[in-house]
Formats: C-alpha cells, sequence, structure tokens
C-alpha cells in the first residue's frame, strides 16, 4: 500500500521538500541537462553562446584544482537554512579549531550522496563559520562534474574543489592558515556499502590523506555524521548485470551508482527524497600533523592508525546520544 502525504501540508515543511528536490535535481539531473543544452546550442543561433564559454572553459579549466571559486553569498542563500531544517541537520563542535592552521578533514561515512558533508561544507544551512571563526570550508567532489558545461560554475561556488592531491595540496599550502579542505575518503566505494544502522568505513588502506597532511603540515580533523547512512534504503539483490555495469562506470569514470530508494514528493513509500531523519555531524578534535616534506612510509602509517583510532574514539564518546547501540562499532575495511 502506497502511503500518501496529508492534503494540507504547513508551508516550511513543503519548501524544506523542495529545496532538497532542487538539490537532488541539481547532482542528479542537471549535468546531463547542461551537456545536452551546450550542445543544442551550436545547432541554433544562439550558437557563440556555446563557442564563447568553450573559450571561458579553456582559460578557467584549472580553477577546480586551484582553490575554486568559493562565493559567500551563495553559501548564505535561505534555501540552505530549509535544507538543514528538513531532516535536521545539526554541527556539533566537541574543539576549536586556530585559525592560523590549515586543516585536513576526513569526513565519515561517504552515505548515499554525501548530504552532511555538503550542507556543513558547502553551505551556511548549519553556520559552519559562526561555530568555527576564521575558517573556510571546502569540500573535494568527482573530476567529472568540472567539465560539465555550467554545472561546474555552479557547484564551485558553494566550495566544491577537485578531489585530486594536486587540488587538496593548493588549498593546504596557503599561507596565513584558516583554510579546511574536507574529503569523504571512503567515496563511492563506501556509497555502496551504505545501510541504515550501519558503520562501515573504506579507510584502512586508504593512506593518501595522511601523507598530504605530513607534506603540508596539516593538521588532520576527524569528523563522524551520525544518520547520514539512514537517509535511503538499500536494494537487497541488485543482480549481476547491475552489478557488472556500476563496476564498468567506476572504472572507467570513477563513479557509480547504488541501487537506492526513499521516499517521494507526495507519498512515503518509494522515491528519491531521503527520509527526513536527523543528522548530527560532530567536529573531533584536531590531530596536529608536524610538516614532513618527505614523509616516510613507516610516518604515513603511524599517523593513518593514530587517525583511525581516534575516529573510533569520536564514534564511541558520542554514540549513544545520537541512537546507535552501544554493542556497535565501526568497522574499517
Amino acid at each position: 500500500m502506497v502511503e500518501f502525504a496529508p492534503l494540507f501540508v504547513p508551508l516550511e515543511r513543503r519548501l524544506q521538500t523542495f529545496v532538497v528536490l532542487h538539490w537532488i535535481f541539481c547532482f542528479m539531473v542537471l549535468p546531463p541537462i547542461c551537456v545536452v543544452v551546450f550542445i543544442g546550442l551550436l545547432f541554433t543561433r544562439f550558437w557563440f553562446f556555446s563557442i564563447l564559454y568553450t573559450i571561458w572553459l579553456y582559460l578557467d579549466q584549472n580553477k577546480p584544482w586551484q582553490g575554486g571559486r568559493r562565493n559567500e553569498v551563495v553559501r548564505r542563500w535561505v534555501i540552505w537554512k530549509y535544507m538543514k531544517n528538513y531532516f535536521p541537520i545539526s554541527l556539533v563542535k566537541t574543539a576549536e579549531l586556530d585559525p592560523s592552521r590549515n586543516y585536513l578533514a576526513g569526513f565519515h561515512p561517504h552515505g548515499v550522496l554525501s548530504i552532511g558533508s555538503f550542507t556543513n561544507l558547502c553551505t551556511e544551512g548549519t553556520g559552519f563559520s559562526s561555530v568555527f571563526p576564521g575558517i573556510r570550508s571546502h569540500l573535494t567532489t568527482i573530476n567529472i562534474y568540472f567539465w560539465v558545461p555550467f554545472f561546474r560554475d555552479y557547484i564551485m561556488q558553494g566550495g566544491l574543489v577537485s578531489t585530486d592531491k594536486e587540488s587538496v595540496a593548493h588549498i593546504l599550502s596557503r599561507k596565513g592558515g584558516g583554510n579546511l579542505v574536507g574529503i569523504t575518503i571512503g567515496g563511492v566505494k563506501e556509497a555502496l556499502k551504505t545501510r541504515p544502522g550501519a558503520n562501515n568505513l573504506v579507510l584502512r588502506n586508504r593512506k593518501g590523506f595522511a601523507r598530504l597532511a605530513l607534506m603540508h603540515g596539516a593538521d588532520l580533523v576527524p569528523i563522524f555524521s551520525f544518520g547520514d547512512n539512514n537517509l535511503y534504503s538499500h536494494a537487497k539483490n541488485s543482480g549481476f548485470w547491475w552489478k557488472w555495469f556500476s563496476n564498468q562506470l567506476y572504472e572507467k569514470i570513477g563513479l557509480t551508482i547504488p541501487l537506492f530508494y526513499g521516499r517521494g514528493v507526495f507519498q512515503y513509500s518509494f522515491g528519491f527524497m531521503p527520509y527526513r531523519l536527523p543528522i548530527t555531524t560532530v567536529v573531533g578534535k584536531p590531530i596536529e600533523v608536524p610538516k614532513t616534506p618527505h614523509p616516510s612510509q613507516e610516518e604515513v602509517d603511524r599517523l593513518h592508525q593514530r587517525y583511525m583510532k581516534e575516529l573510533s574514539n569520536l564514534f564511541e564518546t558520542h554514540k549513544l546520544k545520537y541512537n546507535v547501540p552501544k554493542d556497535q562499532h565501526l568497522e574499517f575495511c
């Protein structure tokens, strides 16, 4: 049976739903539309717009690898407050971040659509700049987005940058401090492991972030977002052909699509809208990292082990507050 939404819903909730729907549309549907529009304009009398944009793209092609184009006005749009209140999402600080230092933050878990990381680090929906004054946040995402006409310019406004190490290094090497770049370390492989109530992190063999932190003397910040894995359900059996397609997609462009479902806009039984469940993002105490331009593998391994320990401690300290069973622990794979 389909469970339909009430006929009369407060305007506030309707606006929240509309904003989240807009966000999902932007990241799941807008990129191919932008490509179609860009190519389609070439066959109209407005062809010169595509030509001018091609020139702009050539001149600006390195920007996502050079800190992006963060725009405070876009980050402070009122729509992000509605997005935050849809779930709602809360940002919890456990320690201060010194504005004279640069930070590399590991964001866990990835979740299906990285809703927690985007809302906290690419918008002021949860008031990041007020909670951590003097800190400019960025978030990495897959490179293919930055080759999509028009779309690339939009997502850079929030602070999204390339996930390549050159991009992260550019931010971490900025003089004066006050820069934080967030990485959803588990990536799309972790997204495939996302299940409601599960806390499986793809982290054990991912050490590149620790090496970058050492090379630039950037303090490591563990962040855990309680509830991010509960926003969608996954199909129990995706089938051979879908798994094959997902693997091919990941190998070719570094992107894959898990089979997931949530609720709809006017009914609660199925759809691509996330469930209205709370997300609490807890920012841990930074791990001080000495600058080591040429770190040895032993130094990288030691810092990586310490990071996993601090992340586990963060999870254990706060899990009971956010309805995680006492006997459940982080699992690293």
